[in-house]
């Protein structure tokens, strides 16, 4: 039984954490809480420009973060950017697959080539980049990994049509759950986050614009909101630090009690 004061088990202190896609939206956002809880931030992204404001904000508030170009679905980027933080940090003790992308449409109407993007993004990459830092979690005998899935991964969310989206984050806790069962004993432990529906820059036109599934999702939400991207930094805390210490396999809803009923 820990001795250790409760909140100290929270703390990130010193501890390496990669952020992907975390320029933007909910990834900006758990960058920040990783940063407030005392990680030093390594924000992996396709499109760095984002990227590098979040840098700028974080270091205005003293928070060590850096950037590394980098697309998930390239294997020679993925290992670049796992060379490049051994070393210049020798360890990475925190990844969390965030970067994803969204397409919608009838199952009928899909094409061959949005599906295989959909599914490179949000299921191969999180795989290639997962083993590649698992290598060196493992060999460190110590590592968390937070897959961003989607409560849409375990439900079929209306009233938008989006087989393809809802493939992928489906395949993507069914990884975690694969990963974090072989490596459970080996010191990592691998869990997912599944956000309901999120306000962020991605979904903000439609806010904007008063799309009328925004007014259903609302009356099927038992909270009657949509969440906001700063409402996942607590949940992203907890996975990556020693208070989730027994805690692998698992998804998390932050849904607003959308599947609840």
């Amino acid at each position: 039984m820990s001795t250790e004061n409760v909140m100290d088990q929270f703390s990130l202190k010193n501890r390496i954490a990669i952020v992907t896609g975390g320029g933007q939206g909910l990834g900006k956002q758990m960058a920040i809480g990783l940063a407030e809880a005392g990680a030093k931030i390594v924000i992996a992204a396709r499109r760095t420009e984002s990227a590098y404001e979040t840098q700028k904000f974080l270091e205005s508030k003293n928070f060590d973060c850096s950037v590394v170009k980098m697309d998930v679905r390239n294997e020679i980027d993925v290992k670049n950017m796992v060379d490049f933080m051994m070393e210049k940090f020798g360890r990475i003790d925190i990844l969390v697959n965030n970067a994803g992308t969204w397409r919608g449409d009838d199952a009928e109407k899909v094409t061959t080539e949005d599906w295989k993007e959909v599914i490179d993004i949000n299921l191969t990459g999180p795989f290639i980049i997962s083993r590649e830092v698992g290598k060196v979690m493992l060999s460190q005998r110590k590592g968390s990994i937070i897959n961003i899935a989607s409560m849409s991964g375990m439900i079929v969310n209306t009233p938008q049509n989006q087989c393809a989206y809802n493939a992928s984050k489906g395949g993507l806790i069914m990884l975690t759950k694969s990963m974090a069962t072989e490596w459970a004993q080996r010191g990592v432990r691998v869990n997912a986050i599944c956000p309901g529906y999120m306000r962020t820059e991605m979904s903000e036109d439609r806010y904007q614009k008063k799309d009328p599934a925004i007014e259903r999702w609302f009356a099927m939400t038992p909270m009657g909101r949509s969440g906001t991207a700063d409402e996942l930094k607590g949940i992203a805390v907890y996975l990556a630090s020693d208070a989730s210490s027994f805690v692998t396999g698992s998804t998390f809803l932050v849904d607003g009690g959308y599947t609840a009923w």
